[in-house]
């Protein structure tokens, strides 16, 4: 019996793309490790300037990626690859140079949403970008835009690299087991998406029962805590509404026999489920240590360590440490 594989879309003309995209992963992967703390303190602004310039210059690089398979003029389209490429390699040294003299040495405020959402608005942009570039670059790229953004939004390029990128943030986040077990779930929610897709009773049915299984067991691990954080409750209630709304759109694609629209619509909620947790990862890496994270990182040398107090004496009402250390 095969096995049930959703497919990469990588044909040979496409192979250079694919080792394009896969360097990519791995640039966004490593940045991410560079300017999230490892010392326990709110990283710099200048940091993370630094970050969102690459993520940005990347999303350029694969916009020119695409303008090559829209371009009947290939000379004049590869032009366009070759300037985004020097614009990754130099526009952030430049911002970062500039960050540098407006900010000095100024650090991001702890409970400032802005610089997460910002940058994981940036990340899945990226993401889109790669799967659409594979379904546009493919032997017979659809002619709708609307088939275009559907099989774009149900790539495995588009799935598997947020993927790749929440898992590698999770493995270095200080996370509670709450916390973690949730977030894990939306993680590989995101690596069986690709199958709610293609084979949508294969995948429903194994996302059903990670939803289930992950949920009850969260449920059951919370009500059994001696004293549940706000942030945990709060986070169950998201996952619950994450999970509900997953669902109901992946069904939406089994009933409509796979419709443009229903992958569509299944694709931009796991867009937006995927930012928020990219969002709330980056976030809770300068908010304090509620626990050890599975991977430690030690922290560089000319960066002291921030005195963290305990987390149940710096918790305001609403769950979250307060913005003082990293302000």
């Amino acid at each position: 019996m095969p096995l049930l594989l959703p497919p990469l879309g990588v044909t040979d003309a496409l192979a250079p793309f694919a080792a394009v995209a896969i360097s990519m992963i791995a640039v966004t992967v490593f940045v991410f490790g560079q300017v999230l703390p490892r010392s326990g303190r709110a990283p710099l602004v200048t940091q993370m300037l630094l970050a969102l310039a690459v993520l940005g210059g990347g999303s350029v690089l694969l916009l020119s990626l695409v303008f090559v398979f829209l371009n009947p003029d290939g000379t004049s389209a590869w032009t366009w690859v070759l300037l985004a490429f020097n614009f990754m390699m130099m526009a952030p040294a430049g911002i970062w140079f500039i960050g540098l003299i407006v900010f000095r040495d100024r650090r991001v405020r702890v409970d400032d949403w802005s610089w997460p959402v910002v940058i994981a608005l940036v990340t899945t942009g990226s993401e889109v970008l790669m799967g659409l570039l594979f379904v546009i670059g493919s032997s017979s790229p659809p002619s709708s835009v609307l088939a275009i953004f559907a099989l774009g939004l149900s790539s495995v390029w588009f799935f598997w690299s947020m993927a790749a990128i929440m898992f590698a943030l999770l493995l270095w986040a200080p996370l509670a087991p709450i916390e973690r077990g949730a977030l894990v779930a939306l993680t590989l929610s995101a690596v069986m998406g690709p199958w709610v897709t293609v084979y949508p009773l294969v995948g429903g049915a194994a996302m059903a029962v990670l939803m289930i299984g992950v949920f009850g067991y969260l449920v059951r691990a919370l009500s059994r805590s001696a004293r549940a954080r706000p942030t945990e409750a709060s986070l169950l209630v998201g996952l619950a509404v994450a999970f509900l709304v997953m669902a109901l759109t992946g069904t939406a694609i089994a009933l409509t026999a796979g419709s443009d629209l229903s992958v569509v619509a299944f694709g931009g909620v796991m867009s937006v489920v995927m930012s928020a947790e990219i969002a709330y990862l980056v976030r809770r890496f300068y908010l304090g240590p509620p626990a050890a994270p599975w991977i430690h990182r030690a922290p560089d040398e000319d960066e002291p360590a921030a005195a963290v107090p305990p987390l149940a004496s710096v918790e305001r009402a609403g769950g979250d440490p307060a913005p003082a250390r990293g302000a």
